[in-house]
């Protein structure tokens, strides 16, 4: 299965796809802003763990059902539209109570947890049909038909779990590293303003898009 498969096309693709800043790089540093490296990691995993529902969406060919109904791919991509602007208006609520971003402050109940830094990650992916259409177009072109499209699509999905868990990861780090810089008032008031208005951008967008 394994022979004849683009390797270098293939990671240099998903590498670009990765490293370009979207909502999955917002959230991975923002929580690590805000709860550390742990919970930047657990973002990550939660997003990565969706990329295997969306390979096996695409393998099984229900994707084709998404695309081929106006109806439901709308009501599937508001769904999403509304998640991102949920997790806007949420940093902009932060950002109207600049106190700086902590840690380890496990006085404040309303802290983002392990669970929910997970829970973040996997429902800004899984309710995002962007990567269902892009793994539709773009996992075809290295499947070999005499083998399982679903083996291989879950394969491919797991390299760019790696790649994409390794770069979130050292993202999640540097933040971390600089936790002394982002406890500052001042500098928790523009990160979560900005942070807000990129994810309400990314959901408006989004709900907007014809595709």
């Amino acid at each position: 299965m394994l022979e004849h498969f683009q390797w270098l096309p293939f990671l240099a693709a998903i590498t670009v796809l990765t490293m370009s800043p979207g909502v999955d790089t917002i959230l991975v540093m923002r929580n690590a802003a805000s709860g550390g490296w742990r919970l930047g990691f657990l973002t990550s995993l939660g997003i990565c763990m969706g990329l295997f529902a969306h390979a096996t969406v695409s393998a099984l060919g229900l994707s084709v059902i998404l695309l081929g109904s106006a109806g439901l791919f709308t009501a599937f991509k508001l769904v999403g539209a509304a998640y991102l602007v949920y997790l806007g208006g949420q940093a902009i609520r932060s950002a109207m109570k600049p106190v700086g971003m902590t840690f380890k402050d496990a006085k404040n109940p309303k802290s983002l947890t392990a669970w929910g830094s997970f829970r973040q990650g996997i429902l800004s992916n899984v309710l995002n049909p962007k990567p269902i259409i892009f793994y539709m177009a773009f996992l075809p072109q290295f499947i070999d038909p005499s083998y399982s499209a679903l083996a291989q699509s879950l394969f491919m999905a797991s390299l760019h779990f790696i790649i994409a868990m390794v770069w979130q990861t050292f993202l999640a780090l540097m933040v971390h590293k600089a936790r002394v810089w982002l406890a500052r008032p001042k500098v928790a008031l523009v990160l979560d303003g900005l942070t807000g208005v990129l994810l309400l951008g990314f959901g408006v967008k989004l709900a907007l898009s014809q595709r």
